[in-house]
């Protein structure tokens, strides 16, 4: 028998495609047929909600109707006169170009051939387009704005033609040379990554069999010393003969996993601590299931950062610890230091917070989905299974970066039918943990909705919290382009501190601006006059900027407070005895 030509290859192929498909659409409706999962629709009203009422302020009047349709027609017959000209042979500025930095149109067919020129620019002024119909749409309430915003920003960059084959030239030439087959494995990556959600969709970003935690990623020494229904604490073993007196403690968030600060040991903020001669305590939190569903924000403040503190006296016998807050666990830590302050315990003397926020009127795109409606539809949700799946974070913070975080990824491993290569960071992005119902509520009501910690009216332990009894010194690191704590955000919540800040901002975003070892000289940081108001770009414009790493700066602040050095500790000091090696079995734990 002959070798098959190339049409009965491509056939063959496109088979096995629609077979894999069949695989894939029986993976996600099989829970669904068997009552184990339910389909959310709340995010997708209030989206059609949202954008309605956008439609509503543009069809109410006919004549601005008019005017948007003509300022679109406009923009593509320019495009039609540019497209003439180039098939006439003459040269032809562009009527609209991307991003430079946006990695969709870099392939050189989106400019040379006619067609995807077309076809890029056709979208650009859709893009354009859409843009205008928000912003311009007044009368919106500042929420529902930055609502729709979000919502068209996710429309546009689904329908962009570098998502389909045959409107992107490099999947159009892969498929042709390779007769299809990507395609087929393409689709066969799809049933699997289906198959791994439980029947939804958990986009594979990284080499997964690459890592292990304990071996390549979380692998600085240390031992578990002590553990509760909550978290685990660990401590690190020293590396220098000598250490600052006063320890260190991490609170880090619960809505993610430590080891952020412990990749690779050549990106460990942890070991980097470590070897500077500080004594280092790190949470590792639970990843709860059911049976932690009552467990409240004051629970995970008693039984996280007041416990560590507890058990960091034994095992040092030191009362004063330097503190530092990441994300949420910042916001946690704040939370303590307000409940601290009201009951006179001194223990923490710095507080350093990491792309945290306290305040949340410029809370950015997360603020969209913690509105009344979908917070009720979100606590059904956890009612039914007492907590909160660990994908729906991950896949809302995914969505926020959908063009870095969905799409290349989609186009990457479905439709080219490749296997992304690892990468640290990607592995933990998608070990995500679930968070206990009673905790996330509080969370979400207090802060996103109703902002009482700012306000002065959040109720911990019988304690009105009051962040201007906060009088330790505090520095408050802001990253530039972050899209969960918006720097504006972080900078603006300085002013409701008691004591002296010190706002530093880092550039990059939520994680590699935090993530930033000083070897790698990478990015850049600024420091200036004491933080106040909200406007970050007008501070940033009168302030230093410094090239590479905040880390050093950061850790000549902290020298700064108190120097004094003891011989190294042992961890558990000849007091505790260590549970197991870090980093422990908590962080193990997947869904």
């Amino acid at each position: 028998m002959g070798k098959p030509t190339d049409w009965e290859e491509l056939a063959n192929n496109l088979a096995r495609m629609v077979e894999q498909g069949g695989k894939a659409l029986a993976a996600y409706l099989k829970p669904r047929e068997e009552g184990r999962k339910e389909t959310d629709h709340a995010e997708f009203i209030d989206m059609v909600k949202t954008l309605g009422q956008v439609a509503e302020y543009w069809l109410t009047d006919p004549q601005r109707v008019f005017e948007l349709q003509s300022a679109l027609g406009k923009g593509y017959l320019e495009l039609w006169a540019h497209a003439a000209r180039r098939m006439a042979g003459e040269t032809s500025d562009p009527v609209a170009k991307p991003d430079p930095r946006d990695k969709r149109f870099a392939d050189p067919e989106w400019s040379s051939n006619q067609f995807f020129d077309f076809l890029k620019q056709a979208y650009l002024l859709t893009v354009q387009f859409s843009d205008r119909l928000v912003k311009n749409a007044e009368g919106l309430d500042p929420l529902t704005r930055q609502k729709a915003e979000f919502y068209v920003r996710q429309i546009v960059n689904a329908i962009a033609p570098s998502n389909f084959v045959l409107t992107n030239p490099e999947l159009l030439r892969d498929t042709l040379a390779s007769k299809g087959e990507n395609l087929a494995r393409g689709m066969h990556l799809l049933a699997e990554d289906i198959q791994a959600g439980g029947g939804d969709l958990r986009i594979r970003q990284t080499d997964t069999s690459y890592f292990e935690v304990g071996r390549n990623l979380a692998s600085t020494p240390g031992k578990v010393v002590f553990e509760n229904d909550l978290m685990q604490l660990i401590q690190y073993s020293p590396t220098t003969e000598r250490v600052l007196k006063v320890p260190m403690l991490i609170v880090p968030p619960w809505i993610n996993k430590f080891y952020v600060l412990d990749l690779t040991p050549e990106k460990s903020f942890i070991k980097w601590c470590v070897d500077q001669g500080l004594t280092v305590f790190v949470i590792s939190w639970v990843n709860p299931d059911a049976h932690l569903s009552k467990k409240t924000f004051e629970d995970y403040m008693r039984e996280g950062p007041l416990a560590a503190l507890d058990v960091i006296k034994r095992a040092t016998g030191e009362s004063k610890v330097h503190a530092i807050g990441y994300c949420v666990g910042g916001t946690m830590l704040a939370v303590t230091l307000a409940h601290m302050a009201a009951v006179k315990d001194k223990r923490i003397v710095s507080s350093t917070f990491f792309a945290s926020q306290v305040d949340f009127t410029y809370s950015g795109d997360l603020k969209i989905f913690a509105d009344e409606e979908q917070i009720t539809a979100l606590e059904k949700q956890m009612a039914e299974r007492g907590y909160l799946d660990s994908r729906k974070m991950a896949n809302t913070f995914n969505l926020m970066r959908s063009n870095d975080l969905i799409w290349p990824y989609i186009i990457n491993n479905y439709f080219k039918g490749r296997t992304p290569p690892p990468f640290d960071l990607l592995y933990w992005n998608a070990d995500s943990t679930r968070m206990p119902a009673a905790n996330h509520s509080f969370y979400l009501r207090n802060c996103y909705l109703k902002n009482k910690l700012a306000r002065g009216e959040m109720v911990i332990a019988g304690k009105t919290l009051d962040l201007k009894k906060v009088k330790v010194p505090i520095y408050n690191l802001g990253t530039r382009e972050d899209h969960i704590a918006p720097a504006k955000s972080v900078f603006y919540g300085s002013k409701f501190f008691g004591g002296p800040v010190r706002f530093v901002l880092s550039g990059s975003g939520h994680i590699a601006g935090v993530v930033n070892p000083p070897e790698k000289h990478k990015y850049q940081y600024w420091t200036g006059a004491k933080p106040n108001g909200a406007d970050v770009d007008k501070w940033r414009a009168k302030a230093t900027e410094h090239a590479g790493s905040w880390w050093p700066d950061w850790l000549a602040w902290l020298k700064g407070h108190n120097d004094d050095k003891v011989p190294a500790r042992v961890p558990g000091g000849g007091k505790l005895k260590p549970i197991e090696d870090a980093p422990g079995r908590y962080v193990k734990v997947r869904d």
